[in-house]
């Protein structure tokens, strides 16, 4: 009996670049060797059956046609399905298989990652080839226009690019990348991810306010110094120099002036942290990436109680080099780069004194362990001859 395929998808984290890539801003990445794996089979007549090892119930769909969302998992498959045909591509094969991710889910990008994961096995089904950046732009489509998030490439680009012991360093204003490769100078790091056992919603957050108060920010300042505008849904802070920023945010109001410094200090800490990086210098990587989750907390405020007590106690423990919100901070897990010899002193102290503040989270309260390792774009999906082999079975 021939087993059936799998594809897998990477979560990622961010270590600095947070909350700017809407805002066309420089960011920094890693994927992860844990994520998301689907199970599947070619299914006849265009039709979609889904099961979730992590969620209950099924999908029932088509790749003929979408239906709007009805806020169940099943909306990520149908989201993949709009974007390939929003984007013209032709769907004959549908799918039937078995989805699992294996992490909690709730900032590591869980829904690109299952997005991505979804749009390769449709492709591979339906005899249709790929660029990384094809990837990357449908299943950014998906997630903004169907899921209705409104982020930026940073996920989507980790989660394709990322290659194992590098980090990505990629300019959102044009897609530009640059892979990094580990110094030999690095000292042993793991990537500790701490879920904190809440699971809020993240389009139902702050987190679209966010991004509109940083594009309100970019509009007022581009008025107040004299600059050209045009439309505030195509205004970005990257339209604007961190001088003029500094002339006229007295003329801001508190929380625009807060999420545009938020801004402008993490394009720097981004720009030197990955310096640090490239020489090779963990002290000052890590002190830059505990200073952005201290500006997401302050600057941009954002960040679930939960999460700001990850962060105080991260602050003090020793054998964490540097730590943020992995994600938005509205829900779900916290990221640490560590020393790998510290790691049962770590859990020790992260369980016990996260717990004595939240005791009522005990039986979801996780930490788990990671490296980095290779993105989706150079892992090997079915050949198009097999495609067009199942493509031609199935109409």
């Amino acid at each position: 009996m021939t087993e059936m395929p799998s594809i897998h998808t990477p979560y990622r984290v961010c270590p600095l670049g947070a909350h700017v890539d809407h805002q066309h801003g420089p960011v920094s990445g890693f994927a992860l060797n844990k994520g998301i794996t689907l199970t599947y089979e070619p299914m006849s007549h265009g039709k979609i059956l889904l099961t979730s090892r992590n969620f209950s119930g099924t999908v029932d769909t088509t790749v003929h046609s979408v239906t709007d969302r009805d806020m169940h998992w099943g909306d990520y498959v149908r989201s993949a399905v709009a974007a390939l045909l929003n984007a013209k591509y032709e769907l004959f094969v549908g799918i039937q298989g078995e989805i699992e991710g294996t992490l909690p889910i709730g900032g590591l990008s869980s829904s690109a990652s299952v997005i991505i994961t979804y749009i390769r096995a449709i492709c591979a089904l339906n005899g249709i080839s790929l660029t990384q950046e094809q990837l990357i732009r449908l299943a950014h489509w998906a997630e903004t226009r169907y899921i209705g998030l409104n982020n930026g490439l940073l996920d989507q680009s980790c989660e394709v690019y990322g290659r194992k012991d590098c980090l990505l360093f990629l300019d959102t204003l044009d897609s530009s990348y640059e892979l990094i490769p580990r110094s030999g100078k690095m000292p042993p790091f793991e990537i500790m991810i701490v879920f904190s056992g809440i699971t809020r919603a993240l389009i139902n957050s702050a987190y679209n306010a966010r991004v509109d108060e940083c594009k309100a920010a970019a509009y007022a300042l581009k008025a107040c110094s004299g600059m050209p505008y045009e439309k505030i849904a195509d205004t970005r802070l990257r339209d604007v120099r961190r001088e003029i920023f500094e002339a006229h945010q007295d003329k801001l109001p508190e929380a625009w002036r807060k999420r545009a410094r938020h801004y402008y200090t993490e394009v720097e800490r981004v720009r030197t942290g990955v310096e640090a990086w490239r020489a090779g210098d963990m002290s000052a990587f890590g002190k830059a990436i505990f200073e952005s989750g201290t500006s997401s907390i302050e600057n941009y405020e954002a960040g679930a109680p939960e999460l700001i007590a990850l962060h105080k106690i991260a602050l003090h423990a020793d054998g964490v080099y540097g730590s943020r919100f992995s994600g938005a901070g509205f829900k779900g897990c916290y990221m640490a780069l560590i020393d790998p010899s510290c790691k049962d002193r770590l859990v020790l102290k992260f369980t016990d004194e996260y717990l004595r503040q939240f005791p009522d989270l005990k039986d979801r309260f996780s930490i788990h362990f990671c490296h980095s390792a290779d993105g989706a774009g150079c892992q090997n999906d079915l050949m198009d001859s097999e495609a067009n082999t199942i493509q031609e079975s199935c109409i």
